[in-house]
């Protein structure tokens, strides 16, 4: 049984917790975006901040949105975490990573993971935009829709796009950074400091899935998101190396903005932002393809650990 590091800091569990929460507020969720904005504004004619909140179809806001977002992100949840870490707590990165001698075929079981685990929850995804509330949470529903409907329009707005140029712009916005940073926060930060508090690793892969989630503030795709950070915080936790989830989230970000691709330009008829389940015979299939992998990853994991504890406790 692996035991919790102090990979973040040394501080007690709660109060970095708290620096951390205060730097991805901070962070995230206010200067990064308002930078973001700042530099887009620049090379935007007109009013951006009310075209954005005022979406609309005519609005032509691709490369204003993935300024903001890319900036947003690398601020956020790339640079200002990496001064934390290496600056306040004075750790270094480097044991969030691990050296891997069969990380290409690592990278080839996740992928498989990745795209069968996506027809596996598509039930869960299709009940969770379907939700409906009591007349008592009639107004959080209300909000909640209006939430999900601006989302999908902003979603709509940087995904309508049929240049391969654009699509490597879309792909380092929407996949690489949000893999590189969300899983340094989520899965480096938070979940290793939940675990040194809780000293229960599935208490702290659930709830910083639940952070995870939460943080995206989309309810109607609440539950298929924790789940999918959940996979994120198993894989980190096996592998005890953060590049395995980061390649996660990148596949599985990757693959939805290379699909829309293939859509808009009329490659392919399924359009991955219809929230129908898959058929049932699809999610068996693709449910019991994903537990079989995760075992052999899992028991993968636990094989090399096992052998290299072997090889440092043996004489020269």
């Amino acid at each position: 049984m692996l035991q919790p590091q102090n990979l973040v800091s040394d501080k007690r569990p709660l109060f970095s917790l708290f620096n951390i929460s205060v730097n991805l507020v901070l962070g995230f969720l206010l200067i990064g975006p308002l930078i973001g904005l700042g530099i887009a504004s620049l090379f935007y004619e007109g009013n951006l901040i009310n075209d954005i909140m005022n979406l609309t179809d005519e609005n032509n806001l691709f490369y204003p949105l993935l300024i903001v977002q890319g900036i947003g992100s690398f601020i956020g949840l790339i640079l200002l975490p990496y001064i934390h870490i290496r600056t306040i707590e004075q750790k270094r990165l480097m044991p969030f990573f691990k050296k891997e001698p069969r990380l290409l075929f690592v990278f080839f079981v996740v992928a498989i993971i990745g795209f069968n685990f996506i027809i596996a929850i598509s039930p869960v995804t299709e009940w969770n935009i379907n939700m409906h509330f009591p007349d008592s949470l009639s107004q959080f529903e209300e909000w909640a829709r209006s939430k999900e409907d601006q989302n999908a329009m902003l979603t709509k707005a940087i995904t309508s796009f049929t240049s391969i140029g654009d699509l490597v712009l879309c792909l380092l916005v929407v996949a690489i950074l949000p893999a590189i940073g969300e899983e340094l926060v989520f899965r480096g930060m938070i979940q290793n400091e939940i675990w040194r508090g809780s000293k229960n690793i599935h208490v702290a892969i659930w709830v910083s899935a639940f952070i995870f989630s939460a943080i995206h503030f989309q309810f109607f795709g609440f539950f298929p998101r924790m789940f999918l950070g959940a996979l994120f915080g198993y894989l980190y936790y096996w592998s005890g190396n953060l590049i395995v989830p980061m390649f996660a989230h990148f596949f599985n970000n990757g693959f939805s903005v290379v699909a829309m691709y293939l859509y808009n330009r009329g490659t392919i008829e399924t359009d991955l932002e219809k929230t129908e389940s898959a058929p049932w015979q699809a999610v068996l299939v693709s449910v019991a393809i994903t537990g079989c992998l995760l075992y052999y990853l899992w028991k993968f994991f636990n094989d090399q650990r096992t052998i290299e504890a072997h090889e440092s406790s043996s004489p020269l």
